[in-house]
């Protein structure tokens, strides 16, 4: 049986418990994560819809758009639930031209965060991940210890990290508590992961990292798939319990261990719906022998 919450800082004096089902708001701006959505009330009805089917984790960044989805977040639901917990990224932001750039010297972190404060309309972000990203100058400690240094100044309640390898989760651990980690993992997504044009080793081994310390995972990407859909095990299951594909590799999720916290974002209202369908499959100790 699948455990129906997760405890995100469960070691700390202000452990957040969460149901174990996530939105992540990433696909709700425009192509390439880039300006406002194609149908903005769509997007406004999917985050409504999110509390009306339990959802009360939502992760955000202020790179997406730039600033979109956390607009649309509050447009959508200020004032917030008192149980609603947002999460944001930070470490990275966006040029004029869409681009990726880095953004993770100590100031432009500390940028970062008053800007997702004012944008979220919060006092404190319940949880932040720090985004490592490829081609960065600044040295891991710098950029951790300006989000432990947030943290004791009350902006940030829980520090987690994001797109890490395992030894990167290893050293941040030996400078504060890490409150959950952010990285692509799923079922196809457990060795090497392409980001940014560069691959991401380490993920299964990052996984363990998490088990040994009990660090929630909250996966994204977990949904990419290059199978061919008649001829993979999850198409077997997916009939099996007339699912879909989708469904049955989050319901796979939700059953690979306790720690995991399944962000799926979709743009559309359809699709949101069918991907809440997952919390509802109870996969079998035979079905997850035979998926792997």
């Amino acid at each position: 049986m699948i455990g129906n919450t997760i405890s995100i800082g469960a070691t700390t004096e202000h452990p957040l418990t969460v149901n174990r089902f996530g939105y992540g708001t990433m696909r709700l701006t425009g192509e390439g994560i880039w300006g406002e959505p194609k149908n903005r009330q769509e997007a406004i009805n999917i985050l409504k819809a999110t509390t009306e089917n339990g959802i009360n984790f939502l992760d955000t960044a202020d790179y997406y758009g730039e600033d979109v989805t956390n607009r649309l977040i509050s447009e959508a639901l200020y004032p917030y639930n008192k149980d609603l917990v947002i999460c944001t990224k930070v470490g990275a932001t966006r040029g004029p031209d869409a681009s990726w750039r880095v953004f993770d010297k100590p100031e432009q972190l500390k940028q970062s965060i008053e800007n997702n404060l004012k944008t979220l309309k919060l006092d404190q972000i319940s949880l932040v991940h720090f985004r490592v990203m490829p081609g960065t100058s600044t040295p891991l400690e710098e950029s951790m210890q300006a989000m432990f240094d947030m943290q004791k100044e009350g902006k940030i309640l829980h520090v987690g990290i994001s797109n890490v390898s395992p030894e990167e989760l290893e050293r941040a651990m030996s400078w504060g508590k890490i409150a959950s980690v952010e990285n692509a993992f799923g079922y196809e997504q457990r060795t090497t992961h392409t980001l940014f044009h560069q691959e991401v080793r380490g993920l299964q081994e990052v996984m363990e990292v998490c088990i040994d310390n009990r660090i929630p995972m909250i996966p994204f990407f977990s949904l990419q798939s290059s199978l061919p859909k008649a001829e993979n095990k999850i198409a077997t299951i997916a009939k099996k319990y007339n699912a879909t594909a989708a469904q049955i590799n989050l319901a796979w999720l939700l059953h690979f261990n306790d720690l995991i916290l399944p962000i799926p974002g979709t743009s559309q209202l359809k699709h949101f719906e069918e991907n809440c369908g997952a919390m509802n499959i109870s996969l079998t100790q035979e079905d997850m022998e035979f998926l792997g």
